[in-house]
């Protein structure tokens, strides 16, 4: 998630980087909301009248990215669709009243939405994981995260490191069936799906890969978590939490040493959808083939990251 807003959290919140605020909606100021889920109780941090952005909200047609991999989601909030003979991975859910269009999104493309047996999370912030347990009761289907993700899933956002004291980032728990290990392949129907821890966003981000073939072609595919700097996170002085300094600089290492020509991400404008597809476009595989655009974004990232450790740095000097 990218955040636009509080007033408990230092910093403008925009929608380009799920949950992980990166600029581009607009901007709301927050005070710090520095407190932790076990620290204090929940507090309204958003100020009075402040709303999410209207491209979190508005449906966005459904289409294919490459092979079994389909976009269901919306303006800006992704949510991705691998399918199988054998049943469909959901990837994330986007806000509480977002359910009714990924549904219409899904059987658009011609598949049934009961069929979806399994839902992951790039991230559990509420932009991406709201709609998740209305969505889970409504197919059945299993919810697999990442350990210290699925934490927060199962209590609604509450152990959140930075967001977990506002009241407006909570969600419906969730519980999770199966917690996911880095590296490991995911089975479903033909499909073989890699999870790649890319914690720091939030402590649990993980990216999932696939190779697709089409034609006489095999591409590599990345549904990424990129490694966005929330507002008011710290990474040195009293950091966010435990790590998270190393958590961003191995995930920038291990994103800049992945093979990725096909790549998206949880918010449509971090992977400049919209340059690169229009609604209703005949597909082509090559759409969405963009692997200088991967590294040059992953780069651009973690020279922010480096700024804001020279910066903190700066700060903690007498």
């Amino acid at each position: 998630m990218r955040i636009y807003m509080p007033t408990r959290i230092p910093a403008l919140l925009t929608a380009t980087a799920c949950l992980m605020m990166t600029l581009s909606a607009p901007a709301q100021v927050w005070a710090s909301a520095q407190p932790t889920a076990d620290q204090a109780p929940a507090v309204q941090c958003m100020k009075p009248g402040t709303q999410w952005p209207a491209s979190w909200y508005e449906p966005f047609p459904a289409h294919q990215i490459i092979g079994p991999l389909y976009a269901v989601g919306g303006v800006d909030l992704s949510v991705f669709l691998i399918t199988s003979d054998q049943g469909h991975i959901l990837i994330n859910t986007a806000l509480a009243d977002s359910t009714a269009f990924i549904k219409n999104n899904v059987e658009a493309l011609g598949f049934n939405f009961s069929d979806i047996r399994v839902i992951l999370t790039t991230q559990a912030h509420f932009d991406h994981t709201a709609a998740m347990q209305e969505i889970k009761t409504l197919t059945g289907a299993q919810v697999w995260a990442t350990p210290a993700d699925a934490q927060v899933l199962e209590d609604g956002g509450a152990s959140d490191a930075h967001f977990g004291n506002c009241i407006e980032f909570r969600f419906a728990p969730v519980t999770v069936e199966r917690i996911l290990t880095d590296g490991e392949i995911l089975h479903i129907g033909g499909q073989r799906i890699q999870v790649h821890f890319h914690p720091g966003h939030t402590a649990g981000s993980a990216s999932y890969s696939l190779k697709v073939t089409e034609g006489d072609e095999t591409y590599d595919v990345l549904i990424a978590n990129m490694g966005t700097i929330n507002p008011g996170k710290k990474m040195l002085h009293k950091p966010t939490y435990p790590g998270v300094a190393e958590d961003f600089a191995q995930t920038f290492h291990r994103q800049k040493n992945l093979a990725v020509d096909v790549w998206v991400a949880a918010h449509a404008s971090q992977y400049q959808r919209d340059q690169k597809y229009s609604a209703g476009q005949p597909y082509a595989p090559g759409t969405f083939v963009d692997p200088e655009g991967f590294k040059q974004e992953v780069e651009r990232l973690e020279k922010i990251y480096l700024q804001q450790l020279k910066t903190e740095r700066d700060e903690m000097k007498p």
